[in-house]
């Protein structure tokens, strides 16, 4: 992987995720207060999944009899409903249906990407929750359950109802682009972890443009090149060179494989100079050598990355953080990373909280990082990565903001 040597100090954030768990509410009854109105019923509402014709919308329509259900099993689910404008929110009452939430927080946003937690609970005992004096404010509202209070089953919520004052809509902010529920495995959203990596890689979000990339920038793993920095001094560029080989006999890189062969595990460049970087660069403009250089990537760091966080119960942005603890450690790296984050969590998969187990895992990815002077600069983790967690951005949905190596990016598709 690619170190872009910099002064900047990034500004790092303190760990932890930016909610307060307490216990539930009191429960009310009551009919909403003479100054609010329901602002939910019959608003647009999506889901994280849903069980058979028991859809989103079963929770906030006119009946407390239908429901809204999710899909069996442990792990992160969430139903949103849009409001249509930004509106004051002041309360929230949930009716949960069969089986429901242990840990769950009730969150607004403007943007639909970005989240924030109004009420949070690691006790959820079902029934009636009546949420009061919430002072929020968001064009959208969502209930993001975490955890599940029974072994079996998925969340169910027959009412969710959200209440503000009659008259108070403030102006609309854009709605979040792309799929909101897919993981890595949806085209958007790989683009998308894929302009993340290439900003820390190649300080652009063009990762297109980054076949030729190629030099040695003093890591002690020799050349760095290509679209997620395979490098000489381990097995990948060899392997790429040797794919492209396979594929287009006699092209310009072929009579370096000796040499790559013997400085693999070393920083050497012995043999490889002076001529290898400028064929690396005339191979990039081959669109065979360009085929080569994804399937590398894809065989060697998302497959393996993505099949382990499905594995452990991640959605998006867990499985984006795997991707790229992949392409930086490799995938023995990434476990090592994951074994020291299930020291302190469980995975979803294991029952335990999402959000919970993706701050430990980052925590271990940045004390990996510190053991070696070229991963000093932690700011594709802390002011990227950790961010988007903060936010509450589980499904890595656009709009994205983040810093790397003092500079900033945006994506809004």
């Amino acid at each position: 992987m690619r170190i872009r040597a910099t002064n900047v100090r990034a500004a790092a954030l303190a760990g932890g995720v930016g909610v307060t768990l307490c216990v539930p509410l009191a429960i009310s009854v009551a009919a909403a207060g003479n100054n609010t109105v329901t602002i939910s019923r019959g608003r647009p509402a999506v889901a994280s999944s849903v069980t058979g014709a028991e859809v989103a919308g079963r929770a906030n329509d006119a009946s407390t009899v239908t429901r809204w259900v999710s899909v069996a099993g442990p792990g992160t689910q969430w139903v949103r409903i849009d409001l249509g404008a930004v509106k004051r929110i002041e309360r929230v009452r949930l009716q949960w249906s069969g089986t429901h939430a242990k840990t769950y927080r009730v969150q607004v946003s403007t943007d639909g990407s970005n989240w924030l937690s109004l009420y949070a609970t690691t006790a959820g005992n079902g029934g009636a929750d009546d949420l009061k004096q919430l002072n929020g404010t968001g064009r959208y509202v969502r209930v993001l359950a975490t955890q599940r209070a029974k072994a079996t089953g998925g969340y169910g919520l027959s009412d969710v109802r959200v209440f503000g004052p009659a008259s108070r809509v403030l102006p609309a902010a854009a709605p979040a682009t792309g799929s909101l529920a897919s993981g890595l495995e949806d085209r958007g959203k790989k683009e998308r972890a894929l302009a993340l990596i290439s900003s820390a890689e190649n300080s652009t979000l063009g990762w297109r443009g980054q076949f030729g990339y190629i030099e040695d920038i003093k890591d002690g793993r020799g050349y760095t090149a290509g679209i997620v920095g395979f490098t000489s001094g381990t097995a990948d560029m060899l392997a790429v060179v040797t794919a492209y080989a396979k594929n287009k006999p006699g092209n310009v890189l072929q009579k370096y494989l000796p040499a790559l062969r013997a400085v693999n595990g070393s920083d050497s460049h012995a043999g490889l100079d002076p001529g290898f970087p400028a064929a690396w660069r005339a191979a990039a403009r081959d669109p065979v050598f360009q085929r080569v250089q994804e399937a590398a990537r894809d065989a060697y760091y998302f497959n393996p990355s993505m099949r382990l966080a499905r594995d452990d119960g991640l959605r998006a942005l867990g499985q984006f953080a795997y991707f790229d603890a992949a392409v930086m450690h490799g995938v023995s790296g990434l476990r090592a990373i994951r074994t020291a984050a299930l020291r302190t969590a469980k995975t979803p998969a294991q029952g335990g909280d999402e959000p919970t187990y993706l701050n430990a895992f980052l925590n271990a990815r940045v004390a990996e990082m510190r053991t070696e002077a070229a991963h000093e600069d932690v700011s594709r983790v802390e002011t990227a990565q950790r961010l988007f967690l903060r936010r509450s951005n589980l499904d890595l949905t656009a709009p994205l903001t983040w810093q790397v190596y003092g500079d900033s990016y945006k994506l809004t598709n």
